[in-house]
């Protein structure tokens, strides 16, 4: 399956590599030119000049972009120039009524659509170990497992168009959640004077173990936070799930709380540090105690 690729970011740039590797990647695209220039001259594909020349080369698009706006206009690039029974592959995070409206301008071109965001940060991204959960038509979904299979570890057929992008909602809302928890309880551990190394090494081995403690835990230790997920996406993602939610009355006060305190950090600068710099305000909380404050008067 010929496979172009459009969006090489933090995510997308991995995942392409990944689908040369596996001898499906023909071309890219790429907003900023010479980072699709760079890569194609890199690994030997076709630069494409335009998504629509792109799509005109090949028999599956894969989109790895920002925005729901940005997903729709690319749609409407492509929709002309889509072999027949083609596929469009987006593993973007946006709305699943986004992904519903993609699909059915995509059927009018006679192409497939599959919504299939994707869960497991950079370090998945480059080891092609990526949780990717697919919305979209059963037919379609099996024509894309090669593709597919190139990117991700664990991939799950959710239903139809726009259940890939709720169960992503679903996850982003989860994230949001271990990021509290695990910041705060970090913070509240070095408050106690603990030797962080060591309670990361033992919680990890009991019920408190998770992903997010021995992966982003030893980078709260050093104060530092290399980019795994932006704050700055988080806040986009969280926002979607806010709004999905409002459409049936319903508040999510873990997706505020989160929201209001990412915006604490874009407003510090930090906007471009992975999600578990979260930890700098927990930290804060401690510094500003009573006690503390009390004790230094």
């Amino acid at each position: 399956m010929k496979t172009g690729f459009i969006g090489l970011g933090a995510m997308g740039l991995p995942m392409a590599t990944n689908l040369q590797r596996q001898g499906l990647l023909h071309g890219v695209w790429n907003r900023s030119a010479e980072k699709a220039a760079a890569f194609a001259g890199e690994h030997g594909c076709l630069h494409a000049k335009t998504p629509a020349a792109l799509a005109a080369e090949c028999d599956a698009i894969v989109l790895c972009v920002s925005a729901d706006a940005d997903v729709m206009a690319l749609c409407r690039q492509l929709a002309g120039s889509l072999r027949a029974r083609a596929l469009v592959i987006d593993c973007s995070t946006v709305a699943a009524a986004t992904a519903r409206e993609a699909a059915a301008l995509l059927k009018e071109h006679a192409a497939g659509f599959l919504d299939c965001p994707v869960s497991g940060g950079t370090e998945g991204a480059i080891d092609g170990t990526l949780a990717i959960m697919v919305g979209g038509e059963e037919s379609a979904f099996q024509r894309a497992a090669p593709v597919l299979d190139a990117m991700g570890g664990k991939i799950v057929h959710m239903g139809p168009s726009g259940a890939g992008q709720a169960s992503k909602a679903t996850n982003q809302i989860m994230v949001a959640g271990i990021n509290q928890a695990v910041t705060e309880a970090m913070a509240f551990a070095k408050s106690q004077g603990l030797p962080l190394e060591d309670l990361i090494d033992l919680l990890g081995a009991g019920a408190a173990g998770c992903w997010f403690l021995s992966h982003r835990g030893p980078n709260m230790v050093k104060d530092k936070y290399p980019l795994g997920f932006k704050v700055e996406l988080h806040q986009k993602d969280l926002a979607i799930c806010r709004e999905m939610a409002a459409s049936s009355g319903t508040r999510l006060p873990l997706v505020e709380m989160t929201m209001h305190h990412y915006q604490r950090l874009l407003d510090d600068g930090y906007r471009d540090e992975d999600i578990s710099s979260l930890f700098r305000i927990k930290e804060r909380m401690f510094a500003q105690s009573p006690e503390k404050m009390t004790a230094n008067e």
